[in-house]
This record gives C-alpha cells, structure tokens and sequence, in this order.
C-alpha cells in the first residue's frame, strides 16, 4: 500500500483548511440569510419536532397531571386495540376512497383549468376568471360547508329544483343523508374550494417555458393541440411529479375539517376519517394515549407512502423532491 508523502499530507491539509476557510467566508458573507432563516428554523422545531416527544403517550397509560416518570408504560397495548377495532377499518377504508377521489379530481382538474385557461387570450376575460376561480379558496369550509349543504337541501335546494324541473327526479333527493353520494359531496366540494388557488402553480410552471418552443412549433405547423400535448404538459411535468409525490405522502392525512362540517349521524359510516376517527375515540372520550396510537400510525403510514412514491417516481421519470 502506498503511503503519502509529507508533502503530500500537507497539501492535503493545506485542502482542508481552505475548504473550511471558505465556508466561514461563505457564511460570513451570508450571514444576515442566515440570521433571517432562525425564526423559521426554531418554529420548525417548536412546532414539528418538539411535539414528537408527547408520541411517549401511545406506550403509556397517559393520565394528565402525573409527572413523566410516574406514568405506566404499557408497550404496544393500544396498538393492538387499535388494529382489532372493527371501526378502524372502516375509518380506514374511508380515507383512502376520499383521499384517492380527491388526488385524481384535485390534479386533474386544475392541470385541465390551467392548461385551458393559459389559452385565453383575451385578458380582461382571463383576468376575471382566475380572480373568480380563486376566491373559494379564502372561503373557510364551515361557509362552503353552509353554501353545499343549502344547495343540496331538499327544501328550496338549488339541485333539486333543477332536477325536478328538468324532470330527472319526480321529488327532492336527501342528497345530504345517503352515505354513497358522500364521498361524491366532499370531493365535488374540495374541487370547486381548491381548483384556483392549485391552478397557479401550473399557470406559473407554464410561463417558465420557452415562447420559442411554440413559435417553431408554429413553424412546423403543430396546432395548438398539438402544441399543449408536446409542448405545455412536458414543460410542466417536473411541477406535476413533484406535487404528485408530496400528495401521495398525504393519502391518509386528509384532515376532517370537509367531513366533520359535511357529515351527519345518518352517513357516519361514510364520513368517519383517521383524523376525526383520532378526535372522537382520542379527545373525545378521554383516551389519549389511544388517540396518539391513532395519529402515529397516521404519520408513519404517510412517511412511508412519500418514500415509496419517491422512489418510483425517482427510477421511473428521474423526478424526485429528494
């Protein structure tokens, strides 16, 4: 085996310290960067990995007002009620359906929107329809949930007056109490509230490319069919990839505010998601390391689910977010 010479080690520790030299240089010059980016590092920490310490609570018999040390540890007990309660299953079943439904709907639909809407030219009309397209958005869901649940109401219910005059359905249909139309209702909803404000991604995805690509696509004589297919959808596709893995790590995330707001007594077995499942069997009744239990399977699931979807995606299309 060859050894280095002692020229050899000093120039490589002549190496070393210019290389850490130039990164105090580098963070000297950039220091007020950095001192900008401290308070959104500590609310990082104080509110996404500080909380981690309370996942103790799931291996516990969590009793509040008992010190740390006094608790019982109980091990994986609450997981095993978790995965032999019947109702979580259905929790389960839930969200996937609604997460899923509301993925395709909530990518297809802006893609299309955006795509469509970059073809306006006239733009006073373009101008207008995204100010109205996005409006939804700053519409909190307890109003939206108001706004759908008037629509859909069998008395004076938009919907229904318009099947009924269009002679579709003989009387009102109790949109709001059938449990299969659920799943329909929330995603429906979640489009409309969602669609303009996910559209501008796209729309700025769409201004980064190349006018020269459709000028000589022009040339060529692609029309604008064409022009979008080889030309929009390819440009965009990096945008597309990468919001597509980061809702995929999402599928069991979903929240429960649309279900909470939207659901009823009569469609409980359609509208119960892991969040809310977390809320009524974990807060609800007192049981929090249960509820821990819950939102742990939750996040590891999610974590697992952006991994895998990274991975794929990674080999498939060379796009990645890591």
């Amino acid at each position: 085996m060859r050894t280095m010479t002692a020229s050899q080690e000093r120039r490589m520790e002549g190496v070393s310290r210019k290389k850490g030299g130039t990164f105090w240089r580098k963070f000297f010059q950039q220091r007020y960067l950095y001192l900008m980016s401290v308070p959104f590092v500590l609310w990082a920490f104080v509110f996404s990995y500080l909380p981690l310490w309370g996942w103790t609570m799931a291996f516990q018999k969590f009793k509040p007002g008992i010190a740390f040390g006094d608790q019982k540890w109980v091990g994986l007990q609450y997981f095993r009620e978790l995965f032999a309660d019947e109702q979580f299953y259905r929790v389960l079943r839930n969200t996937l359906a609604m997460s899923t439904m509301g993925l395709v709907a909530g990518f297809v639909v802006p893609i299309v929107f955006a795509v469509v809407l970059n073809e306006v030219r006239a733009m006073p009309v373009k101008r207008f329809v995204q100010t109205v397209s996005y409006l939804p958005h700053f519409v909190s869901w307890v109003v939206v949930a108001g706004i759908v649940t008037k629509m859909l109401s069998t008395e004076g219910g938009v919907v229904n007056e318009i099947l009924i005059s269009l002679h579709i359905v003989d009387e009102p249909v109790q949109f709001m109490a059938k449990g299969g139309l659920f799943w329909y209702i929330v995603t429906a909803s979640d489009v409309w509230k969602e669609m303009g404000w996910n559209t501008i991604i796209y729309l700025a995805a769409i201004a980064g490319i190349g006018p020269d690509l459709y000028e000589a696509a022009k040339v060529d004589g692609a029309s604008r069919l064409r022009q979008i297919w080889h030309i929009t959808l390819p440009g965009i596709r990096p945008t597309i990839v990468v919001l597509l893995i980061m809702s995929i790590g999402h599928l069991v995330g979903i929240g429960f505010e649309k279900q909470f707001l939207l659901g009823n007594p009569l469609v409980s077995d359609y509208s119960q998601v892991l969040d809310l499942y977390a809320l009524n069997y974990g807060l609800g009744l007192g049981r929090f390391s249960f509820g821990t239990a819950i939102n742990i399977f939750n996040s590891v699931i999610s974590v697992f689910l952006l991994l895998i979807a990274n991975g794929i995606f990674k080999r498939t299309t060379k796009e990645s977010i890591f």
